[in-house]
This record gives structure tokens, C-alpha cells and sequence, in this order.
């Protein structure tokens, strides 16, 4: 049966709500113009969920303003395939697709990955089990820590090891690797943080992991396979140059003096 989802932020879009709305764990998979692998990349997706998660899940299609036939694709999947939701967003960024879909979400875990599933699947079990079991707050997929398999090119090696390191010394940060698309949050603890993410673009991965260690949230982070996309549609000059002013945000943020608590008169 195909119900209406819907945000403040989309357009009423077909879909399987009670999914959602029964789902323990719901996986985000953003998109932008994806309208040639986006039905691939999802009926891997849902094949891989069916046969090996055991908890109830569900797949939330998160459109942002795809000037191809990408909605269309998305609203057929969620016609053809079970526990598989779509919404559409008038603006573009990754951030915004995920803040969309985790404020709306009654899961017990949400995580997001990316359309081109770069990330071998097999790693999503360890990366939801320590959040269900409530070992952990958050887990992040790494292409930087140890046992990880990487294949991409040596500038994109480059560029994400001086990313890392830049973050571990100018914010102090432990994690591995903040921008690898593969994710997980234990709801209630991303609806805490949402409100303080002002990104809504490629530095929301970033600033959630950055937030959640200042307030000393449980990181796990799982080693993956992972494969560069050559079709990737990420602009790196621009992106890296908007990574670095989030990155002088957030270091404001934190040598901000701490306001001691009002007390009531």
C-alpha cells in the first residue's frame, strides 16, 4: 500500500510511511541527479537489507532538487519495492537531506550512505549493532583506520588523509575519517544534535562527529571496503574550500567563553 510522506521541507510524495513509521532502523540515501543507477543502487540496497538485517528497516530516498528524472525513478521504487520512502526537497545538500529525513524518522537508529554504495554492505551490521545494543552513540564507516581496503586514485588519498589530519590538529578530533558517506546515529541522540549542525551541505558529516565528541558521546567506527566512484559528483576545490571555513567555524565555537547557567532570581 502507497501512502503520502512528507516534511516541512518537501513536496507530498508517494510511499510506504507505515515503514517508517514501524522501521528500527531507517537508512538515508541522498540524491542529486542520480536518475541513471539511483533504481540499481536502491534494489542492491533493498536486496542486501532483506536478506541479511533482522530488525524491521526501511529506506528513505531523500531527493534534493534534481533537475533530471531522479524523482520520478524515486517514486516509482517506492510503487515497486516494499518499506522504501521518498522525499523530495526544493534545495540541494546533503546535510539538508539528512536533517529531513532524521527529524522525521521513528526509528530507533537512523544512517544515511551514499547512492553509489562505495561502501562494501557487509559492513553496515557492525556499524547499527553497537548503537541497538546502545553501546554506542554514533558509528562512522573509516577508510582510514585500520583493516580498511580502499581503491581510489592518489589525489583523493591525499586529499582526505590532509582533510583528517587537519581536523585532528586544528579541533583536536579522534575519529579516522569524517567524510566517509556511511553512518549511523542513534535517533534520539541526532535529534539533540540536529539543532546545533548549521551545515547543510557536505561539512554536516563534520560537524556532527566534531559536536558529538565535545559532548562526549560514545564514537564506534568500523574499518571498510570501500571503492572509489569515478562518476562522483562532488566539486572538490569548492568543497574542500567550504570544509576549511567550517572548520575556522567551529574552532571559534569552541574558544567561545562557556556562559555559566542562569540561576532564577
Amino acid at each position: 500500500m502507497s501512502l503520502a510522506v512528507s516534511t516541512p521541507l518537501d513536496t507530498t510524495s508517494p510511499g510506504n510511511i507505515a515503514a517508517r513509521t514501524l522501521a528500527e532502523i531507517d537508512i538515508t540515501v541522498p540524491v542529486f541527479d542520480e536518475q541513471a543507477t539511483l533504481a540499481t543502487s536502491i534494489r542492491a540496497l533493498h536486496q542486501h537489507l532483506d536478506e541479511h538485517l533482522q530488525q524491521p528497516w526501511c529506506i528513505t530516498i531523500v531527493d534534493n532538487a534534481s533537475t533530471d528524472a531522479t524523482w520520478a525513478v524515486a517514486t516509482a521504487l517506492t510503487l515497486e519495492l516494499d518499506r522504501v520512502a521518498a522525499l523530495h526537497l526544493d534545495a540541494k545538500g546533503r546535510g539538508r537531506a539528512l536533517r529531513a529525513a532524521w527529524s522525521s524518522a521513528s526509528a530507533s537508529v537512523v544512517a544515511y550512505m551514499d547512492v553509489d554504495l562505495s561502501t562494501d554492505l557487509a559492513a553496515l551490521g557492525p556499524l547499527v549493532t553497537p548503537l541497538l545494543r546502545g553501546d554506542s552513540d554514533l558509528a562512522v564507516g573509516s577508510r582510514l583506520a585500520p583493516g580498511a581496503q580502499v581503491t581510489r586514485g592518489p589525489k583523493r588519498e591525499l586529499i582526505s588523509r590532509t582533510y583528517n589530519l587537519i581536523l585532528r590538529t586544528v579541533l583536536g578530533s579522534r575519529f579516522t575519517d569524517a567524510q566517509c558517506g556511511f553512518k549511523a546515529v542513534r535517533t534520539d541522540v541526532a535529534k539533540t544534535l540536529l539543532p546545533d549542525i548549521r551545515d547543510e551541505a557536505w561539512f554536516f558529516d563534520t560537524e556532527l562527529l566534531v559536536l558529538a565528541e565535545r559532548r562526549g558521546l560514545r564514537i564506534h567506527e568500523v574499518p571498510v571496503h570501500w571503492v572509489d566512484d569515478p562518476d562522483s559528483r562532488v566539486a572538490i576545490v569548492p568543497t574542500a574550500l567550504a570544509d576549511l571555513a567550517g572548520v575556522r567555524r567551529l574552532r571559534r565555537r569552541a574558544q567561545r567563553p562557556v556562559e555559566p547557567p542562569k540561576v532564577p532570581a
